[in-house]
Parts: structure tokens; sequence; C-alpha cells
């Protein structure tokens, strides 16, 4: 191969410093040839799959299903490349104004109706000689609709010293899904698309958007988040566990009976709120124990106390006769 490609260029009389300029001049010519003919005209089929956009009082937005329409079409060769690669991916969304009935769910356009719709349906410079497609059936469900709460997704990582002060909040917190019955039975709530944020130490605000749910129309596609951070010191604490709901003539023993707590105070930290913290063994958690070991409560934190930290975490509990 490599001995006849030779002998090509000797009988061309090209030598081996003259083979990258040779190449390269095949290339343009072709690429001019490639760019005069596609910008010709030419006549040809074109098939562009199209999803049915109407307002149908009581129906779904959206057609479930997608149909070709298939037209004899004059163009330029560009126009004929860029539609044929189009077809087969997802329909060009066309917003019907008006749409005949065959069933309770079915609709349908004819060729005629298709006219109006071309520019839409094949783009600009396109001339449709005439339409393939007679008929277009589409099918758009009865749909209903509920309210459902949306459910914020966050992903913060903050600065050493800082915390977050509340939940991630969200408005709207909750929006009106729309879709066929037996699909909004299994949907009590919207998620929002991941919140990821680093390197925070101030309250943030932005916008997030919803996760789609497939066959389903949401009121809003995005939500307004924002949540507060605020600057902690921690204050370490030697604390007293307690029992409640201990029944009258029992007592309950708890080990240890003290535990270390580290305490998350905004900074700055100017009280003596610690004190007003009391931690608890409730007696309802030791009954639903089997081995006797529980997990310690508290009430809420005053304000200035945004979490805290407690060694140990689990209690041993023992209760006796007075």
């Amino acid at each position: 191969m490599k001995e006849l490609f030779g002998r090509i260029l000797r009988s061309l009389n090209i030598n081996g410093r003259d083979l990258p300029l040779l190449l390269f001049s095949l290339l343009l010519a072709f690429s001019i040839w490639l760019i005069y003919n596609l910008a010709l005209k030419y006549t040809d089929f074109l098939q562009v799959p199209v999803v049915a956009r109407c307002n149908i009082e009581g129906h779904s937005a959206v057609s479930s299903n997608r149909n070709d329409v298939i037209a004899r079409c004059r163009t330029t060769g560009y126009n004929i490349m860029r539609i044929k690669s189009f077809s087969g991916k997802t329909g060009v969304e066309i917003p019907f104004s008006k749409m005949h009935q065959k069933s309770s769910e079915i609709f349908y356009v004819t060729s005629n109706d298709l006219q109006e719709y071309t520019l839409l349906i094949f783009g600009e410079n396109v001339t449709v000689e005439s339409f393939l497609t007679d008929t277009l059936f589409f099918r758009f469900p009865f749909e209903t609709s509920k309210r459902v709460p949306v459910r914020p997704v966050g992903d913060i990582d903050l600065e050493p010293q800082y915390s977050v002060s509340g939940e991630l909040r969200i408005e709207p917190d909750s929006v009106t899904i729309y879709g066929e019955p037996y699909r909004l039975e299994k949907i009590d709530y919207v998620y929002t698309e991941p919140v990821k944020l680093s390197g925070v130490r101030s309250g943030v605000r932005g916008m997030v958007r919803l996760e789609k749910i497939k066959g389903i129309r949401l009121s809003d596609d995005s939500a307004e988040y924002s949540v507060d951070v605020v600057r902690y010191v921690e204050i370490p604490s030697v604390v007293n566990i307690s029992s409640r709901n201990v029944p009258k003539g029992k007592d309950m023993m708890i080990f240890p009976s003290s535990a270390q707590v580290l305490y998350k105070c905004v900074f700055p930290y100017a009280g003596d709120s610690t004190d007003e913290v009391q931690f608890y063994i409730d007696y309802n958690d030791f009954i639903s124990s089997r081995s006797g070991k529980c997990v310690v409560r508290t009430d809420a934190l005053p304000e200035d106390i945004i979490g805290y930290k407690i060694e140990p975490q689990v209690f041993e509990c023992v209760m006796s006769e007075r």
C-alpha cells in the first residue's frame, strides 16, 4: 500500500514536502463543493415528530402521545440536513388554537389545519408542496389537581464556627400539581433540585428549580429559597440527667447520672441560658425500650443556643419500687 501511494505521488510529480499542501487543497476544494451544493434547493420528503398543545378544559394541556408530520418540501440542503437530523428526537410542541374531538380523550387535526403551522413544524425557508399526513390523532387525558408541599433538598457547606439557624425555607412552600388521577394518588410532595452551597458564612437567598415528575404538570417550575446562618461559640458544661413521667411508687435510676455537653451558642454570647436547659429520660421511652437503654431528651432550646452535643448519648435505666 505504501509503495502504491508512492507511485501515485511520483506520477503526479509530487514530493513529500508538497503532500501537506496537496491534502489542504483537496480539503478546501471539498468544503467549497459541499457548501455550494448544500446551498442549492432540493425537493425531498421530510418527517418531523409533533406533540400537540391545546387549551381544552378538563384535559391535560399537552398530548400524551406524539405523531409524525410527513410532507413533500422544497428547501436548501442545509435545511434538509437539519430536519432529518432532528427526526426521531423529542417532538416539536405545536400550540394548536383548536382541535376536532373524536372521543372523550382523543382529538385530531387535519392536513388543512397543519397549513398554518408549517413554520413551527419545519422552520424558515421551507416550502411545503403537499402533506402526506392526512390526519393526526392526539390523546389529551382527563386530569385533576391537588395541592402538595414543596420539600427542599439542601447541601450546604459552612465555614468553621458557622451554623444554619432554623431550616431551609422555600417560597412558595406548596404547589398545585395537575395530572391523571391515578398519577396524583402517588404524589404527596414535590422536591426541589439540590441547593448546593459552599463556604457559607452568612444568610443566603436564591432561586431553585422544582424537580419534574413524568406525566405531571406543576403550577410553578421554580421557587425561592432562603436560609439564615449565624456564627457560634462552643461552651462546655456538665449537666445532670433527670427523669420524667415516672409513675407514683416507682423510681428510675439513670447511669450515668450526668453527661458532658458542648453547647453551640450564637456569637457574641452574653448570657447564662445554658443553665435553663434541662436534660431528662422519659419513662415512656423506657417502657418502649427492650434493652433499658434510652436516649436523652430536652425541651425547646433558648434562642441563643442553636444546638449541642452530648456524651454519652445513650443511658442505662433501671426501675425500682419505693
